[in-house]
C-alpha cells in the first residue's frame, strides 16, 4: 500500500480518533489538513506533524454549518491542490431517556453526526470523482449498528451516518472512489471519559464502576484505542481496500456480532 503524495482532510482532527488518523495518514506520506472547531487543537497537531517532517495545516471549521464547510473546502484545496481522502470524524455524544431528550439536543447531535457527514462529503466528493480516485471514511459507531438504553439521539444519528454511507457508496461504485464507515465500540478518548463523568454524576457510582460497565460491552474487555481505529482507516484508504465499498466495519473486539 502506498499513499505517498495523496492528500487528506480529517474533521474532528484535533484530538482522539481524528488526531490518530491524521498521524497515521501523515506517516504514510499523505499531506493533511486537520479541522475542528478549536483553533488551539488543530494548530497544535498541525505543528506537531510539521515538526516531524510532514505536510500539515490546521483549519477551523464547524461541520454542522454549510458556509463553514464551504470555507473548509476552499482552504483545503488552496493548501493541498486537491483532496483525495476525506475522513468524517467530527462527532458529539449525549445520553438521556427518550422522554427527556429535548428537541434542541436531538437537532444538535444530528447536525454534527449526520448532517456534518453529508455536508463534508458533498463538498469534497466532486473533486474525487473528477480525478477518478478518492476515499471517504465516515467514523460512525457500533451504536450505528445496534441500539441501547439512553442513547436514542446518538444511535439514531449514527444509524443515519451508516445509511448515508451505503447510499453514497452505491452512487460512486465503479468510479474509483470508495465510501465506507468505521463503527468502533467505546474508544479511549475524551468523549468516553466525558460519558463516564455523566454516569458518575447521574448515578453516584464510582468512576471504576462506570468504566467497568462500559468495558463490559466490548468483546475483549477493554476500550478500543484511537490507533486501532486509525489503522483501519489507513487500510481503507489504501489500494488493498479498493474493492471495499459501502461497508460499516465494526471495531469492538467482537462485542457486537449482528
Amino acid at each position: 500500500m502506498s499513499l505517498e503524495g495523496k492528500t487528506a482532510v480529517i474533521t474532528g482532527g484535533g484530538r482522539g480518533i481524528g488526531a490518530a488518523v491524521a498521524r497515521a495518514l501523515a506517516g504514510a506520506g499523505v499531506r493533511v489538513v486537520v479541522s475542528a472547531r478549536t483553533a488551539e487543537q488543530v494548530a497544535g497537531l498541525a505543528a506537531e506533524l510539521r515538526e516531524a517532517g510532514h505536510g500539515a495545516w490546521g483549519v477551523i471549521a464547524d461541520v454542522a454549518d454549510e458556509a463553514s464547510v464551504a470555507n473548509l473546502a476552499r482552504e483545503a484545496t488552496d493548501r493541498l491542490g486537491r483532496v483525495d481522502i476525506l475522513v468524517n470524524n467530527a462527532g458529539i455524544a449525549g445520553s438521556a431517556p427518550v422522554t427527556r431528550i429535548t428537541l434542541e439536543d436531538w437537532n444538535r447531535i444530528f447536525a454534527v453526526n449526520a448532517t456534518g457527514t453529508f455536508l463534508c462529503t458533498r463538498a469534497f466528493l466532486p473533486g474525487m470523482l473528477e480525478t477518478g480516485w478518492g476515499r471517504v471514511v465516515n467514523v460512525a459507531s457500533v451504536a450505528g449498528r445496534t441500539g441501547g438504553r439512553y442513547m436514542a439521539a446518538y444511535s439514531a444519528s449514527k444509524h443515519a451516518a451508516v445509511g448515508f454511507t451505503r447510499c453514497a457508496a452505491a452512487e460512486v461504485a465503479g468510479r474509483g472512489v470508495t465510501i465506507n464507515a468505521l463503527c468502533p465500540g467505546f474508544v479511549d478518548t475524551e468523549m468516553v471519559r466525558e460519558s463516564v463523568d455523566r454516569i458518575v454524576a447521574k448515578t453516584g457510582r464510582s468512576r471504576d464502576e462506570a468504566l467497568a460497565d462500559i468495558v463490559s460491552t466490548s468483546g475483549h474487555g477493554r476500550l478500543v484505542s484511537s490507533e486501532e481505529v486509525a489503522d483501519a482507516a489507513l487500510w481503507l484508504c489504501g489500494d488493498g481496500a479498493a474493492s471495499v465499498n459501502g461497508q460499516a466495519i465494526v471495531i469492538d473486539g467482537g462485542g457486537f456480532l449482528g
